[in-house]
C-alpha cells in the first residue's frame, strides 16, 4: 500500500510506525473471511481491510475523524483474527491501537459516549473501586428490562449489570504453600479478575505450589493498562505499565523466571510492554525483560513437564480459545494439550477462531454486536455436547457465562482440580447430578 505522510508527519514514532504498517498491507482481502464484525455487517468498512483504509486516510490528513470513520474503528473487536489469517504479516493491532488515541486525541465524543468511557476507565481498572459498585448492581439489576429501553444509553448499562452481576459468591482459598521450590515467579494480580473471578489466581498459585513453583507477592502492581489501551486513553495505559515494570523490575533483578498470566487479555498487553514504552529512556529496556518473561499460565505448564492427574476424567470440555489466546499471543495447542494430560475429553469448537463478543469493553460499548456473537459462539459450542466449558481469560468467561447453563471455568482451574485441587465452584451442581447418575461419590471431588 502507498502512503502519503509529510516529511514532519514521519518524526512521530508513531506514525512511522503505523506508516510501516500500511504499506506492509497487499489489499488480497483474506482478512474479511476471519472479521467477526465484517462477517456480521457484510459492511467493507468493518473489516480490516476497510478500517485500514479509513485509518490510513485519517493519519495522512492529520485532521479530524467524521463520526462515521470512528463508528467502524470503534466496532473493531481488536480479537486480531486478521493478523492470524494475513499472509503479509501485517500488524493491525499497532495500528488500530494508534486510530484509536488518534481519535481520542482530536474527536469529540457525545456527552452520553464520553461518561460511560470515563466510568469504564475509572471503575474497572481499580479493584476497590469495581468491588464496590458490585453492591449496587446487585440491587438494580431487577430493573434491567427498564434500564435497557433508555435511549442511547439503556443497552450498554444493561450490558454493565450483566458484567458487575456476575461477581463470585465467595472468594479464593489461602494457599499455604509448601515443600521444596525449584522456579520463581510473580502472578499478575490484575483488576477485573480478582473482582469477577478471584478463584483463577487461587487454583493457579496452588497448582504452582504443588509442582515446585513459588510465587511471589508482588504489592506494587495494578491493572496491566489493557481497558485503558483500547479506549484509546494512551497516557493512562503507559501509566500503568510503568507500575507495573516499577513493581516487577525489582524481583527480576533478584532472578525471576517469570511473569504469569491467568487472564490472557492482560497477557497480550504485558507482552507488548516493549513495544509501548519503546520511545521511553527510562523503562525502555526493563519494559523489554518483562515482555520477555511473560508467561500465560498454560504457556508456563507445559514448560515443566506431563501433569500427573490424581482423579478419574472423563467430563466432556468444550475449549474456548480467547481470541488473546489464539491470535495475540498465538498459543494454541498447550491449553488443549494440558486438559487432555489431566484427564479430560476436548473438543474443539466449531468457528473456534470467531470472537464470543467480550473484547475487554466491547460487551459494554457495542452491546448489540457482543450480543450476536456471544450468542453464535454458544450455539457452536452447544454442538460439542459439553459438560464444561474452559477458557483461559476472564472477560470471554464472564461474556459465555451470560449466555449458558453450562458451567464455565478457567483451565487453571479444571487443571488444578484433577490433580489434587478443589473442585471449581462452577462445577459443584454438575458434579451433584453426576454423582446421583453414576453412584460415584463426588465428596472427594469437591474437596
Amino acid at each position: 500500500m502507498q502512503t502519503n505522510f509529510r516529511p514532519e508527519q514521519l518524526r512521530e514514532s508513531s506514525v512511522r510506525a503505523s506508516e510501516k504498517v500500511l504499506r506492509t498491507c497487499v489489499h488480497c482481502g483474506f482478512c474479511t473471511a476471519t472479521c467477526p464484525t465484517y462477517l456480521l455487517l457484510g459492511d467493507e468498512l468493518d473489516s480490516p481491510r476497510g478500517r485500514i483504509y479509513l485509518i490510513k486516510s485519517m493519519l495522512e490528513q492529520n485532521s479530524t475523524p467524521t463520526a462515521d470513520v470512528v463508528k467502524h474503528i470503534d466496532r473493531c473487536l481488536s480479537c486480531l483474527s486478521c493478523m492470524t489469517t494475513c499472509p503479509s504479516g501485517v500488524d493491525y493491532m499497532h495500528l488500530v491501537d494508534h486510530a484509536r488515541a488518534y481519535i481520542e486525541k482530536t474527536y469529540v465524543r457525545s456527552t452520553s459516549d464520553r461518561f460511560l468511557r470515563w466510568v469504564l476507565a475509572k471503575i474497572l481498572p481499580y479493584p476497590a473501586r469495581f468491588r464496590a459498585l458490585m453492591p449496587l448492581a446487585t440491587v438494580v439489576r431487577p430493573l434491567r428490562g427498564l434500564i435497557r429501553r433508555v435511549p442511547s444509553v439503556g443497552p450498554r448499562l444493561h450490558a454493565m449489570l450483566e458484567i458487575a452481576s456476575g461477581m463470585p459468591a465467595r472468594a479464593p482459598t489461602n494457599v499455604v504453600s509448601s515443600g521444596p521450590k525449584r522456579k520463581r515467579v510473580a502472578i499478575l494480580t490484575g483488576c477485573a479478575e480478582p473482582v469477577l473471578r478471584p478463584a483463577y489466581n487461587g487454583a493457579a498459585r496452588r497448582l504452582l505450589d504443588r509442582l515446585g513453583v513459588a510465587v511471589v507477592d508482588m504489592a506494587d502492581e495494578g491493572c496491566c493498562g489493557a481497558i485503558v489501551h483500547h479506549l484509546g486513553k494512551e497516557r493512562d495505559a503507559l501509566g500503568f505499565a510503568r507500575r507495573n515494570v516499577d513493581a516487577w523490575t525489582p524481583e527480576i533483578d533478584r532472578g525471576l523466571d517469570a511473569i504469569i498470566i491467568t487472564a490472557s487479555g492482560c497477557g497480550t498487553t504485558v507482552k507488548d510492554y516493549g513495544f509501548m514504552l519503546r520511545n521511553d529512556p527510562v523503562y525502555a529496556e526493563k519494559a523489554k525483560k518483562v515482555s520477555a518473561l511473560a508467561k500465560d499460565i498454560t504457556e508456563f505448564l507445559v514448560s515443566l513437564g506431563s501433569l500427573e492427574p490424581t482423579r478419574p476424567g472423563g467430563f466432556v470440555v468444550a475449549y474456548h480459545s480467547a481470541c488473546s489466546m489464539q491470535h495475540g499471543q498465538q498459543i494454541r495447542a498447550e491449553p488443549k494439550s494440558l486438559l487432555e494430560q489431566a484427564g479430560f475429553i476436548v473438543k474443539d469448537v466449531p468457528e473456534g477462531h470467531i470472537c464470543c463478543g467480550s473484547a475487554g469493553t466491547y460487551n459494554v460499548l457495542q452491546p448489540e454486536i457482543a450480543v450476536r456473537l456471544r450468542d453464535r459462539k454458544i450455539s457452536n459450542i452447544a454442538k460439542t455436547e459439553p459438560q464444561i466449558i474452559a477458557t483461559g481469560n476472564v472477560g470471554c468467561a464472564v461474556q459465555l457465562a451470560s449466555g449458558t447453563s453450562v458451567p464455565v471455568v478457567h483451565t487453571v482451574e479444571l487443571i488444578d482440580w484433577a490433580t489434587g485441587g478443589p473442585a471449581p465452584e462452577a462445577l459443584h451442581h454438575l458434579l451433584a447430578c453426576h454423582e446421583l447418575a453414576t453412584g460415584e461419590r463426588g465428596a472427594d471431588a469437591r474437596t
